[in-house]
Parts: C-alpha cells; structure tokens; sequence
C-alpha cells in the first residue's frame, strides 16, 4: 500500500539560519507533541523554520494556506461524488493526525473563528479530531503535532484568536534577524556579495524604521532576498529594489519617494 504522506515529505534540507535556541525549544516540544505557535511579520523565516524543522524531525509536512473562505469540512474532510458513488476524502488536518504529519497552518488568525475551533480536540490530552459528517472519531498518531503562525503586527478585534485557542500552544516569537545575521541569509538565498548583501539589509532597517510612519510593515528577509535574486541575474541594483522592494510595499507617492531616497542612499 502506498504511503499517503509521501508528497509531504521534505527530501532536502531547508536552509534556515537559527538566530537564538527556536531549534532547541522546538524540538523540546515536539518530543512532548506540544501544539506549537509561531508569531512575527511576514516573510521572517516563520515557513522556513517549520520546513527546516520537519526535515530535521524526519516528519511530513502538510501545510494549510488559511484564508476567510475556509470551512471546517477544507480541513476535516468531506464527502465526494465519483463514478462509484459518494467516497469520503480527508482533509489536511485529518490527513496529518491519521497519519502523523506535522500540519501547519499558516497566517491561522485569517481563517474564520468557527473554523479554527475544529482543532481545539487534537490541542489538549484528548488528541482527537471528530469526523462529524462522516461519525468517525480520528486518534491522532502519535507522531502528529501541529503548528499555527501568525503576524500580531495585523491583530484586531476582528481578526484575533481567541484565548481559548491560544493557551492550547507553545510559542516562539521570530523577528527580522540583527543584520550580520539577515546578510548572511541574504548571500546564501541569493549568491550576492558580502558587502551588496549587506547594502540590501541596509535598505531593509532603513524601511523598518518607517513602520508605523506611513508603512504597515517593513521590508521583509524574504523581499531582501528577491531583491538580491535580480541582482544576481544582472539587473541594476536600483532597478532591482525598486522592483522587489520599494514598489510592492506601497503605492504612496512620498513613502515611494522616501524608499528610493534609501535605496540611493545604499546603491
């Protein structure tokens, strides 16, 4: 029979760059099947890091992109009409907990409360997941865990996860990385120089800085490295922020103006 966790399996090591003792504490967790949470900005190294830490922890990773239209029945299951009649297909969740993967779900506040009160059963010592639909109570394998990441920079009264689910988890917080350490990232994602790396990084805490001054968020690591992946392929520094950097992150015409002038700065 077919291993049904087969394409969920991480074959090469994910680069990540550990920045304190996330790995340590992680792995702490996982050996007590610790529902874990993973709270930063976006594009920080949270994906990264439960990708490195499957390979790591030799598990699948199933991971759940959540989003306001997602049902309970996205992540349990449903039944399916075929040729043969109806057939019940798993969800992600019930997928990952029969069999156990590891199953993240990522940005997890952007999914509707009602939905994601569908874990609360697989998050304390019951580790179970009803199937209502289908009347079947699912024990999680033993080897399940499961991850939640979102970014409290977007917290609001409406999109928020209620305490009842919060205190089910273990957290780690994750942060853009000090800036020998974010260059270091940026040369290995992306090829650059030391010192263009760097000059990138610069552009990055100059941004950061304006959080809250007209920006929503700041430059990300991951745009960092889009920037540095163009230049890479030969396109001019400046062109490339202006392209992976200053242009996606706002259409404000002085914030625009005040992005270049750091770019130009630096390049």
């Amino acid at each position: 029979m077919s291993d049904p966790l087969t394409a969920y399996r991480v074959a090469e090591p994910p680069y990540y760059r550990p920045v304190a003792d996330e790995v340590a504490l992680f792995e702490a967790a996982y050996s007590v099947r610790m529902p874990m949470m993973l709270k930063g900005p976006t594009g920080c190294g949270k994906t990264r890091f439960v990708e490195h830490m499957a390979w790591r922890l030799h598990r699948p990773l199933i991971t759940v992109a959540c989003n306001e239209d997602m049902t309970a029945s996205d992540l349990v299951g449903r039944f399916l009409l075929d040729a043969s009649g109806t057939r019940w297909q798993d969800g992600p969740l019930a997928l990952a907990a029969r069999h156990g993967a590891i199953c993240y779900l990522d940005e997890v506040v952007e999914a509707r409360q009602d939905t994601t009160v569908v874990i609360h059963p697989l998050t304390d010592s019951r580790r179970v997941l009803p199937l209502e639909k289908k009347g079947e109570l699912v024990r999680a394998h033993p080897d399940f865990q499961i991850v939640i990441s979102y970014n409290p920079g977007y917290q609001s009264l409406m999109k928020d996860l209620k305490p009842s689910t919060k205190q089910r988890f273990g957290a780690l917080d994750f942060d853009y990385p000090e800036a020998a350490v974010e260059t270091e990232i940026v040369v290995h994602e992306t090829g650059v120089g030391e010192d263009v790396a760097g000059r990138l990084v610069g552009v990055g805490e100059r941004a950061r800085n304006l959080k809250g001054h007209g920006l929503d968020e700041g430059i990300s690591t991951r745009m960092l490295i889009h920037a540095g992946r163009l230049i890479a392929q030969g396109v001019a520094a400046p062109a490339a922020c202006r392209v992976a950097l200053v242009r996606p992150i706002t259409d404000d015409p002085d914030m625009r103006d005040a992005l270049d002038a750091a770019v130009a700065t630096f390049f």
